[in-house]
């Protein structure tokens, strides 16, 4: 047994549901401060023959793999991996850049059929997808501890209550595209590995107590089996502070300076806001500028901003002002599906009730069963099912929609019967 294993068997889990008293803690009531990594930091992986022999020790190895992965959000353009960290009972752990191996796939075929322990998987698949790693069974620590009642998920608040131990917060969200990488931020990467296996074990073992493995199960199920998510439509429409701009022609100024920025975000691969940021492209599009001094005198278009670049972004401003009328976009329409809750009771009062009574159903079964609203069933699965019921509105055919729009089989036996007793609300 691992010295983490030792003191979650002395440590109650501290969930909401029931925790330990105050005295039921590691020594002084503190968490033990987790300062190296159990063999130390290993070198990190840059070439194909350092990473055929991780593979060798990783498909010798035994039990689940715990895996995490670091990316340079806020630095670079994408959500591409700059380390993949990995540990495996046999193995110890492994730090791989991708960069210098930037063909998982290999150690993704090595690990084929073990189960890995990710926290917060959804945010590193899609990275770990496009080097050629991806899992057939997963294990994610934060949505078991979420299932589980946790009050806060995230990894160092998990180990922190769940194993009795602190790790080090300080290098998440740094550019992890630095080569080389700094030794501390090496430490912290091998850290985040050090206690997966650990934790993922003391949650498996308290979502058992709750009767809520089987739950578990099908949630992580559902992420390993899910295909990647489409591109969005229109992304443009998503700049912060886009409800500011109202005018077509307005929309055109956003749409044009968010596609010259993306292109330049892209070829020099920094992060579009390091470009432009979008306060900018807003005040841009409300003042539709007429000319490069104009366009200077906008918040975000100073001084500090090159004649060439100012006349690159007027540029994106003058094709917007050039385009026809039929050529300009159309208001934010909106998307298949119920329109937004606050309009239901003037658009239809009868649905307006049927959802207040499901929300509130759904709040109850959720707070008796210490989990999130969310987890127990998606708000936007309510919103559909209450907009347009089933007919007739009876247990199977309710059940039969809430698994057409996702909703696991857990989720379906829970909820079926409240909904079935909403939809018969009236206004």
């Amino acid at each position: 047994m691992t010295d983490a294993q030792e003191t979650a068997a002395d440590t109650a889990l501290r969930t909401t549901g029931g925790g330990p008293p105050d005295d039921d803690v590691p020594a002084n009531g503190l968490p033990i401060p987790l300062l190296e990594p159990r063999e130390g930091i290993p070198p990190v992986v840059e070439t194909e023959d350092a990473l055929a022999e991780v593979i060798a020790a990783f498909a010798a190895g035994s039990g689940p793999v715990a895996v995490d992965a670091e990316r340079a959000s806020g630095y670079r353009y994408g959500q591409r991996a700059y380390l993949v960290q990995l540990r495996r009972e046999g193995a110890g752990t492994a730090l791989i850049d991708p960069v210098g191996c930037p063909d998982l796939s290999g150690l993704g075929e090595a690990l084929a059929g073990t189960e890995w322990i990710l926290h917060a998987a959804t945010q590193d698949l899609p990275c770990l997808r496009d080097i050629g790693m991806l899992p057939t069974s997963l294990f994610d620590t934060e949505l078991a501890g979420r299932l589980a009642g946790f009050p806060r998920v995230g990894l160092g608040a998990m180990v922190e209550s769940v194993l009795g131990y602190a790790l080090e917060k300080g290098h998440s969200a740094v550019d992890w595209s630095t080569r080389p990488l700094p030794e501390p931020w090496l430490r912290y990467a091998a850290l985040d590995v050090e206690l997966l296996v650990d934790l993922r074990d003391a949650l498996e073992k308290e979502l058992d107590r709750q009767g809520k493995l089987e739950w578990a199960h099908q949630e992580f199920d559902a992420i390993a089996s899910a295909p990647p998510a489409p591109p969005r439509k229109d992304p443009w429409r998503r700049t912060s502070g886009m409800h500011k701009v109202r005018r077509r022609r307005q929309m055109a100024v956003v749409r044009e300076l968010w596609t010259a920025r993306d292109k330049v975000a892209q070829r020099r691969d920094v992060s579009p806001g390091k470009v432009l940021s979008d306060a900018a492209i807003v005040e841009a599009a409300l003042a539709v500028p007429v000319n490069v001094a104009a366009l200077t005198a906008l918040p975000g278009f100073g001084n500090r901003m090159g004649r060439r670049q100012l006349e690159q972004w007027q540029a994106a401003v003058d094709r917007a002002r050039a385009l026809p009328e039929s050529e300009l976009p159309q208001p934010g329409t909106q998307v298949a599906g119920p329109p937004p809750p606050r309009a239901w009771a003037d658009k239809d009062p009868v649905a307006a009730a049927r959802l207040a009574a499901a929300r509130t159903a759904v709040s109850a079964l959720a707070e008796e069963l210490n989990l999130p609203q969310e987890n127990l069933i998606t708000p936007d699965t309510v919103r559909r099912v209450c907009w347009e019921p089933p007919t007739p509105a009876d247990a199977d055919a309710v059940a039969a929609a809430l698994a057409g729009h996702g909703a696991r089989p857990w989720q379906v036996g829970l909820v079926t019967p409240l909904l079935v007793e909403a939809l018969a609300a009236e206004a």
